[in-house]
């Protein structure tokens, strides 16, 4: 599991560490994991125009130092000082030592070193450093980012005023949240993590990623056994489409349809259930007993009513679409609410701007407001639980921003918590990451529609489990 903290967090192991070690011996572990991790970008440091823009503190040390090692391995390495007066006097007295010097203006290079701000720095740059990274922009450098790229929001994930764009941030000790979160993760580009020491002075990360491995063991209590039966594995209801929205109730049922529940259950618009018994005979229609709902999808004028009867039931409930509009002030059962930005807006009475410019903060606020689960879907999805825990995926491909494809998702939701082998949280974070999965295997790199994505969830879940795929034992 890939874990990210914060601000706080991150200081506090590494002066716990501080006190262990020889001083200055981070900064030069930072600085070497920093100067091979640009090396190896470049391909080689020789002859290589390397351009640090250096800050003042400790942030600008470590890119000193590691410009000091490059010029060591033949590169012609110069440093921009933003602040002379308050530039690291030990890391720049190594650079020119290394036969480095320090210039007065961006000048065209093969890399650029961001050392402007460290952690601790505030969003936004400052009008000096501000223009020295416009210049590098206009030069097209590639830019290698200290720990994080200057000027985002570390803790928020969020991005106001002027800031790095870099192409690779290489990071110490920790990952931050703003470096998998968006929107300041999109300004990370690739992040690479340099191993200082911190390990096990870190408390509890502030948010986490699944990695492979995770979602393998969370599916594990999936796989059924050979006294398994469709009733034991689990019964999803899906409650949703309607006359205007005959596609979504359909995706919907797709998605719940992906193997993982023993049974699905669909009760909804006549004209839905055509279209279901059609593509899904094994699905079974009418009320009787479940596992879990999947409420909303289309719903229309329905979804009141449906979310309202799922909720009766007193079994987990996934809440989309329509839906949204309609959650009780908390929640009676296990709830998993899967709105997108637009949606979260609507549902917290706030512009979609600021739920896009800040998806960390507003997704916790909704969590704790409804004391449900909720799901932000996005270019990297956060499942948020009423206890502030955060889980970010990153799985998807752009593709999967098409129509539908948020129906796919509550389904494959409704289906992992139908197993009653997992949290609202624990589902939600598994679904995103099969969700996007899934896409990215059925876009092979181009477009798809939300059927594709449905089609393509089993065998996502073949490959993490590492099933036998068209075996011929019989």
């Amino acid at each position: 599991m890939r874990s990210a903290y914060t601000v706080d967090a991150v200081r506090t192991a590494e002066q716990a560490l501080m006190a262990t070690v020889p001083s200055g011996a981070l900064m030069q572990r930072a600085a070497s994991g920093l100067a091979a991790a640009c090396a190896d970008l470049l391909g080689g440091g020789y002859g290589r125009r390397i351009l640090v823009l250096a800050g003042s503190g400790n942030n600008g040390g470590d890119a000193l130092y590691a410009g000091a090692l490059l010029a060591r391995r033949g590169a012609v390495v110069s440093a921009l000082l933003l602040e002379p007066a308050r530039a690291h006097a030990e890391g720049l007295a190594a650079l020119r030592r290394a036969g480095g010097r320090a210039v007065q203006q961006v000048a065209p290079a093969d890399l650029a070193i961001d050392g402007i701000l460290g952690i601790g720095g505030t969003p936004g740059l400052r009008h000096e450093a501000a223009a020295a990274v416009a210049a590098v922009s206009r030069l097209r450098i590639p830019v290698v980012a200290v720990d994080v790229p200057s000027g985002i929001d570390v803790d928020g994930g969020g991005l106001a005023g002027p800031h790095v764009r870099a192409d690779l941030t290489v990071t110490f000790g920790a990952y931050k949240v703003g470096l998998l979160v968006d929107p300041a993760a999109t300004a990370a580009g690739a992040v690479h993590l340099v191993d200082i020491g911190l390990g096990a002075r870190l408390p509890a990360p502030a948010i986490t990623a699944l990695q492979p491995p995770d979602v393998a063991s969370y599916l594990a209590a999936a796989v059924p056994g050979a006294a398994d039966h469709k009733y034991t594995r689990g019964v999803v209801g899906v409650a949703a489409g309607s006359a205007q929205y005959t596609g979504a109730g359909l995706l919907a049922t797709a998605g719940a349809a992906c193997g993982l529940a023993g049974m699905v259950r669909f009760v909804g618009d006549v004209r839905v259930a055509d279209l279901v018994r059609i593509r899904f005979p094994e699905v079974v229609f009418g009320a009787g007993r479940v596992q879990a709902w999947v409420v909303g999808s289309g719903g229309g004028g329905g979804a009141e009513q449906a979310l309202r009867r799922a909720v009766d039931d007193e079994v987990p409930v996934v809440v989309d679409a329509d839906a949204l509009q309609h959650v009780p002030h908390r929640f009676s059962v296990p709830a998993l609410l899967t709105p997108h930005a637009g949606e979260l807006a609507l549902m917290l009475e706030v512009e979609r701007a600021r739920v896009e410019a800040r998806p960390l903060h507003f997704v916790r606020a909704a969590a704790r407001r409804w004391g449900a689960t909720v799901l932000l879907k996005g270019a990297r999805t956060l499942v948020a639980s009423p206890d502030g825990a955060v889980v970010v995926n990153s799985t998807a491909t752009p593709w999967l921003g098409t129509a539908g494809a948020g129906d796919v998702l509550a389904g494959l939701c409704g289906a992992l918590l139908a197993t009653q082998r997992l949290q609202p949280l624990e589902a939600g974070a598994v679904a995103a990451w099969l969700h996007g999965g899934a896409a990215t295997l059925a876009s092979r790199g181009g477009p798809l529609v939300a059927g594709d994505v449905a089609a393509a969830v089993p065998e996502v879940i073949r490959r993490v489990l590492g099933l036998e795929s068209g075996s011929d034992d019989l």
